[in-house]
């Protein structure tokens, strides 16, 4: 059974005694009459018929309190997008799936250039930025959720958990993160566990118990892919297109949003996904890339904040991080030993060897450039600068989705 302590800053709501799916999603459904729900999923074309998409897909059709699927499709050929129609296809609810490599959504992007609103390279956040866009212009659901196509662990329990914060008419949350353990026979999230919680703690050591800092340190497991957010959020919040997407739209939720309309849900007793690899001689490449960028986004978030960055902090943090991930490592070796499960110290060494690497090169990229920022505009500003743009976006995902 899960603890029940509340961290802080905001609401955990934690999974306790035995589950109910059956009672959560026949309450979802009287909620769903006020507040419809779109599932967002960012699928790129190298998950269509893996095991983890096949689980997911056996389970959502079983999920009866959906408005709408929405399902965004990277690195598509014509040949692809006709595999991924027929494969989501199968799912009651009728899904729309966005071809993102399509010739229409080239030429809309070509005329989101043109009117100087850049929205990066393909990847991950720009896929769920034009899922988000979908969910504005079909004008069906007053929430959305999202999570990844790779989760071999899936159960619509962890959809139900997920939602159903949001869905409440009475419990006031407009955000709400997932989290959950991760192990098998040992620990795994590594960026989370050796970068993310020792960097935090470290740099509140440098600059004191800055609010932000607070804020992200009380996530559970702020990497974790799955949120879901009332649409007035999906308008106004940017994400990066990068590999922080997670952290960035933290961010942006702690800007847009009372730190009492935000929760997270744990939302199952264990999840695993695809696995990464480290990449240690490679910044551009696997974990190492991942954190290069999710350091970069806490950087010029809190520089947004008003927090004074400069070489000399840096330096400062270099060393303050590898003690942090040092007392980590004791921790975590002490959690693995009481329970039984592999702790492999080199590879774990070895890990926070690549983070420190990766927080430096994060840091010289942010001092070469501190207002250099892969934040896409958010849907509010793309309607103002091209008020039809939503209805050709509407329009062109409706001709890509013709039977």
């Amino acid at each position: 059974m899960a603890d029940f302590f509340q961290t802080g800053a905001i609401a955990t709501l934690h999974r306790l005694g035995k589950p109910d799916v059956a009672r959560l999603e026949a309450e979802l459904i009287e909620y769903t009459q006020e507040t419809p729900i779109a599932l967002v999923l960012p699928c790129h074309v190298r998950e269509l018929g893996s095991p983890a998409l096949r689980q997911i897909l056996r389970e959502l059709k079983q999920v009866p309190y959906l408005k709408q699927v929405i399902v965004g499709v990277d690195g598509a050929t014509l040949r692809d997008w006709q595999r991924a129609r027929k494969l989501f296809g199968a799912l009651p609810q009728r899904p729309v799936l966005l071809w993102n490599d399509g010739p229409r959504m080239q030429r809309l992007f070509a005329r989101l250039e043109d009117a100087d609103l850049s929205i990066g390279a393909a990847g991950k956040g720009r896929n769920v930025w034009l899922c988000w866009g979908y969910v504005i212009a079909s004008s069906q659901a007053r929430m959305a959720a999202m999570h990844d196509c790779d989760i071999v662990t899936y159960s619509r329990e962890m959809l139900a958990r997920l939602c159903y914060p949001v869905a409440h008419p009475s419990l006031g949350f407009d955000f709400c993160k997932g989290y959950y353990a991760r192990c098998s026979t040992q620990l795994n999230g590594r960026v989370m566990r050796l970068l993310v919680t020792p960097l935090l703690r470290a740099l509140k050591s440098i600059v004191g118990q800055a609010p932000f800092l607070v804020y992200l340190d009380t996530y559970r497991y702020p990497l974790a892919g799955e949120f879901a957010l009332d649409v007035d959020l999906v308008r106004r919040n940017r994400i990066p297109f990068d590999w922080g997407l997670e952290i960035g739209l933290l961010a942006e939720v702690y800007r847009n949003c009372a730190p009492r309309a935000i929760c997270q849900s744990e939302l199952c007793d264990n999840y695993d996904h695809k696995h990464q690899e480290l990449s240690t001689r490679d910044p551009e490449r696997g974990l190492n890339r991942m954190a290069v960028d999710v350091t970069k986004s806490i950087f010029g978030r809190m520089a947004a904040e008003g927090i004074r960055l400069d070489a000399g902090l840096f330096d400062t943090l270099a060393v303050a991080y590898l003690r942090q991930a040092e007392d980590m490592l004791r921790f975590y070796a002490a959690d693995a030993a009481v329970n039984g499960l592999r702790f492999a110290r080199h590879d774990e060494e070895n890990a926070v060897a690549t983070f420190a690497r990766s927080i430096q090169l994060a840091a010289r990229t942010f001092l070469k450039d501190p207002l250099w920022t892969p934040l896409i505009p958010n849907w509010n500003r793309v309607q103002s600068a091209l008020p039809d743009f939503l209805d050709e976006f509407a329009h062109a995902v409706g001709l890509d989705n013709r039977p």
